[in-house]
């Protein structure tokens, strides 16, 4: 019998679980809304899920999660996690106590990375980084089809450095939940591009709805759509000189802007140290389900 891989994407708003087969054909997906702030239930919620997947395929498998944070290197507790109720907790102990088995962990981000590397958009890249760009901005580097934890488990973790070369329009610096200022996450998740067209035009508006009235020819949200690019062209340069990546794919809400992919490479060229720009920024290959999948080939 071929070997069953169980993903977890355990997430601010949902927990969703797949299995998929050795070759990574998806048997069966799950989903359920997380507990809202409660760590017990959301370790029974995640529980629940693998024991339906397993009942349901009638056979056991290795079980790999993908969280909102990461876990510490010095004392195994999560920290670093936008769903706050997991920060400070022994998930991994925990959830293998409950599941009576090892259980393998990584940031979403990462997990999203490991998948568009493995059998996605970045397959056969050597090496590739991974963008969440949704309610929080995350990064995961594979290299050759690993994906790295690096000394204090932070490799990727691009959101929360400064925003390159802020100018007027991007002033006053917006604070971050981390404690910091003019964090790249406060400009390029969703809340923050809604922020950014709300403190211009006055109109809350969706990152979705702006980019939609933007391309009807609306001066205001192409405007904002130009600036999100502008940032994310800087913040993704920064990048490119460091790890020099054949392939950047794009995840999260934001990676469904279409015009993202026309316009970021001349966005990104300017501010990257060579006479050349080959590096692809592309769509994820498996869309949202892509941090799941990851979460399983943690298992590979």
């Amino acid at each position: 019998m071929s070997r069953l891989r169980i993903g977890v994407d355990l997430g601010g708003t949902k927990i969703e679980v797949i299995a998929l087969a050795a070759d990574g054909g998806e048997l069966l997906r799950r989903r359920v809304a997380t507990p809202q702030g409660d760590y017990c239930a959301t370790l029974h919620a995640v529980a629940a899920l693998v024991a339906a997947v397993e009942k349901e395929l009638g056979r056991h498998g290795t079980v790999g999660i993908g969280i909102p944070g990461a876990e510490s290197l010095a004392s195994g507790l999560i920290k670093n996690a936008n769903s706050t109720c997991l920060i400070g907790q022994p998930l991994r102990t925990d959830l293998g106590a409950l599941l009576r088995r090892e259980v393998r962990l990584a940031n979403d981000a990462n997990c999203f990375a490991l998948s568009e590397a493995s059998d996605g958009a970045a397959r056969d890249a050597e090496v590739v980084f991974g963008v969440i760009l949704g309610t929080g901005v995350g990064g995961g580097i594979v290299v050759r089809g690993h994906a790295l934890t690096g000394a204090n488990a932070i490799a990727g973790e691009w959101g929360h450095n400064p925003l390159p070369l802020p100018g007027a329009e991007d002033l006053p610096l917006p604070p971050c939940y981390c404690g910091r200022s003019g964090c790249i996450e406060t400009y390029l998740c969703g809340p923050g591009l809604t922020r950014d067209h709300a403190l211009r035009s006055g109109d809350t508006l969706s990152p979705a709805a702006i980019a939609a009235r933007a391309a009807t020819g609306d001066a205001s949200c192409d405007a904002t759509m130009q600036r999100y690019e502008a940032r994310l062209g800087r913040a993704l340069a920064g990048v490119i000189n460091i790890l020099d990546p054949q392939v950047i794919v794009l995840g999260g809400g934001l990676s469904n802007l279409a015009r993202l992919y026309a316009n970021l490479p001349a966005r990104c060229g300017p501010h990257v140290f060579s006479d050349v720009f080959h590096t692809r920024i592309v769509p994820p290959a498996h869309g949202d389900s892509s941090g799941v999948r990851g979460a399983a080939w943690l298992w590979d």
